[in-house]
């Protein structure tokens, strides 16, 4: 779904009270990033498993990962005829030759386009790929033979040797027809937007295609200082609307053949494509419109009859992943599931049959890195020791032999090379930042590539405040976990005002002992005003089980906001908070509940931020919120009781509504149209709008800008605000939040029409 934005991590240190504390600004935040950890990419891992390769002054340069040394200068481009600014790159299979891209141009969370250009490296000759335009998704066939791309949404694909270009497809046409790509739901709900792929010989191309014609239109303004500005209009199906009719395709080279897959016709949705090992069969993921029945079939290259391979079911939803893989004994694949009530590895045989559970436990493989088939040996991260940690294992395909690869408390994800010979391990606490390690197979640390001894140095120079995690529970007995960081200067006989920050979706974790990023620093500047920032995990969240995540199920927001509140009135009873001046924020579905829990808490919270809400389900797309909510024909109270628009007249406090204009996600409607039903409620607010900017509300001066208008609202509204009586503040604690009105407001009739313009 949304953008998941990471205003947390924290830093413990020890120093006398004596030491100075320097101040933390917005400027060094925001503008000139003075505190920013260095960080090391993913790695492009050549085949030998001991090298990999990056850019570097738009030079493709090769090093040891072992030693750091810089071994070879694959390519520079100021030595060709034609010397082009290298954006991305990616090796054929066989490492003969170099996919360039070069003038990239994004065109929503993942998709992009650019300008192509192929590399020889035996005859060291750099040429186009295609001239007629920017090209989507150009991706070499495991021969390196041929080149796969989309032009104007029709898949073409280019024979190296011949110089020949094959148009696929020819009836794709923009918010029309889709061919070898993905609409936009598919890219943001599904997180895919190539829609192709080589079968293993580079025989077929397997495809999507589209057909979005009946999908409903919304299209975004964005202002350019041009007389008029410019509009961009896209297919977006939201709940209960038409979605794109989608089907399989695969095109045989050899005879210029396309055939369609005999998919299920009352098949919603289609989320994944991958090849077996077999050159003529294809797996296809089939989930129905409810999301609670996942098929995975088999298609045969050659027919495109199906057979069903795999079916899961649930109660609630079935979650897609990217953990299939095929064996090379062309006899077995894995899997991951939930269907024990934790996300655990499976093998299976190619009848689909289980033939047995690899990993078990009430815990949570969390990531699959893969499996070395010379020893059979598979790797993964999980949550093992702690849904608030993670550590990184192996375990054999019997499912013995389970051992830490990397055990440290704290938050480590790991890249394997392609042998498995080595390892880079990244990892982190709340109290200290990303390091990045080297070790090899027998787990021995071969060298530190970033150790960001610099930011350490920071957070002692500036005296940050450290993270300390807690427990409590709520008055209906669940266990809720969170973190809070105190004031400089900490003194337990005052009271403190507290600011909460939540996101809170399904899935998601924020109460994590792990570095989480640029916004560490803004919630350090905040305790040194003296403000206690606080956040929980409210149930709903990932790392502790299926019942734990998806127990919100037709009701999204109702539990999450309940243990929000729970959670200020647990914090409001510590003897140093004050109850009185509590706020909260978040961004996406956590301004989402920042919002709920102001309109419903009846006071519990004086202040809320609230950036790219959204504040009426049925105006997100289906795939999202079907998966959790069905749609409001089906589930009409859980629409109306848990949407923040229903619930204006309950404002009771000071609100801050922010917006990007341009935001293709959670579309600009959402503030809009709370903005009329808090001016019709007669509710003061204040608003900041953003043009042309999208749901991450970015680019040059626009987060300083942000912040610094946050800050102020707090400053003005939460930490300045009037005290408040011990009468008062023990009245809000007195409250049963638990029993809060869940019934909305009944919408009051316009009371001004406006202007009709003639047609």
């Amino acid at each position: 779904m949304f953008n998941r934005f990471f205003f947390l991590a924290l830093t413990i240190v020890s120093f006398s009270t004596l030491n100075a504390q320097k101040a933390i600004s917005l400027e060094e935040i925001w503008k000139k990033y003075t505190f920013s950890p260095r960080s090391v990419p993913g790695f492009s891992f050549q085949n030998d498993g001991r090298h990999y390769t990056r850019l570097d002054r738009n030079k493709i340069v090769q090093q040891d990962l072992t030693t750091g040394a810089t071994t070879a200068t694959i390519l520079d481009p100021a030595t060709l005829s034609t010397n082009v600014q290298i954006d991305e790159y990616q090796f054929s299979a066989d490492e003969s030759k170099i996919l360039l891209s070069t003038g990239v141009e994004p065109i929503y969370r993942h998709s992009s386009r650019a300008n192509f250009y192929v590399y020889d490296r035996n005859q060291k000759q750099l040429s186009p790929l295609f001239a007629e335009g920017k090209t989507m998704y150009a991706t070499f066939s495991p021969k390196a033979d041929k080149v796969a791309f989309v032009f104007k949404n029709n898949l073409y694909y280019k024979d190296l040797i011949s110089g020949k270009t094959t148009q696929v497809t020819s009836d794709g046409a923009v918010n029309a027809i889709i061919n070898g790509a993905t609409d936009w739901v598919y890219e943001e709900e599904f997180s895919m937007d190539c829609g192709f792929s080589w079968s293993p010989d580079g025989g077929n191309l397997a495809f999507y295609r589209f057909d979005e014609q009946e999908v409903p239109e919304f299209t975004l303004t964005n202002f350019e200082t041009g007389m008029y500005p410019d509009y961009v209009t896209f297919k977006y199906p939201k709940v209960g609307e038409k979605n794109s009719k989608v089907s399989i395709h695969i095109h045989n080279l050899a005879s210029g053949r396309s055939i369609k897959t005999d998919t299920d016709p009352a098949t919603e949705y289609i989320p994944r494509i991958k090849w077996t090992n077999d050159p003529n069969k294809l797996s296809i993921f089939l989930l129905n419109r409810h999301q609670n029945q996942l098929d995975l079939v088999l298609a045969d290259a050659a027919t495109g009859k199906t057979t069903l391979l795999l079916q899961e079911d649930s109660k609630y939803y079935v979650d897609i992943h990217d953990n299939l893989t095929f064996l090379q004994d062309g006899k077995h694949f894995l899997w991951t599931s939930e269907m024990d009530g934790w996300n655990h590895l499976y093998l299976y045989d190619l009848t689909g049959n289980m033939v047995r559970q690899i990993t078990s436990g009430k815990w949570e493989l969390s990531n699959f890195y893969g499996i070395d088939e010379k020893s059979s040996t598979l790797y993964f991260q999980s949550t093992e020791s702690s849904p608030l940690e993670r550590q990184v294992y192996q375990i054999d395909l019997e499912g013995k032999n389970k051992k830490a690869l990397f055990a440290d408390k704290g938050w480590a994800n790991a890249q394997f090379s392609p042998t498995f010979q080595y390892y880079v391990i990244e990892h982190s606490t709340a109290n200290a930042p990303s390091t990045y390690t080297v070790f090899d197979q027998k787990g021995s640390k071969v060298r530190v590539i970033e150790d960001n001894v610099f930011v350490k140095n920071l957070q002692k120079e500036y005296a940050t405040q450290p993270v300390e995690f807690y427990s409590f529970k709520t008055r209906q007995n669940v266990e809720l976990n969170g973190w809070m960081i105190k004031p400089s200067n900490f003194d337990p006989t005052k009271k403190y005002p507290v600011f909460m920050f939540l996101y809170g979706g399904p899935g998601s974790q924020e109460v994590k002992d792990s570095w989480r990023g640029q916004n560490y620093w803004w919630f350090q500047m905040l305790a040194q005003k003296g403000y206690i920032v606080a956040c929980v995990d409210n149930r709903g969240t990932g790392g502790r089980g299926e019942e734990f995540k998806k127990m919100t199920y037709l009701q999204l927001g109702k539990y999450e906001t309940e243990d929000q509140l729970e959670a200020a009135y647990y914090l409001g009873r510590l003897r140093y908070v004050d109850p009185a001046r509590i706020g909260i924020f978040g961004w996406s579905y956590g301004a989402y509940m920042s919002s709920s829990c102001l309109f419903k808490g009846e006071g519990t919270f004086k202040v809320a931020i609230a950036v790219a809400p959204v504040t009426n389900w049925k105006w997100y797309d289906n795939i999202y919120t079907e998966r959790y909510m069905r749609t409001v024909q089906e589930n009409p109270n859980g629409y109306k009781d848990n949407s923040p628009i229903n619930f204006v007249d309950q404002l009771n406090g000071d609100y801050l509504l922010v917006h990007g204009m341009g935001d293709d996600n959670v579309h600009f409607q959402h503030t809009a149209e709370l903005v009329n039903a808090l001016i019709e409620a007669d509710k003061q607010f204040d608003t900041y709008f953003y043009p042309n900017r999208n749901h991450g509300i970015y680019g040059g001066n626009t987060r300083f800008h942000l912040y610094t208008k946050m800050t102020r609202f707090l400053d003005e509204k939460l930490k300045g605000s009037e005290a408040k009586s011990d009468t008062y503040a023990k009245d809000i604690l007195d409250r049963d939040i638990t029993k809060f009105r869940q019934q909305p407001i009944k919408p009051k009739p316009q009371t001004q029409q406006l202007p009709q313009v003639k047609q």
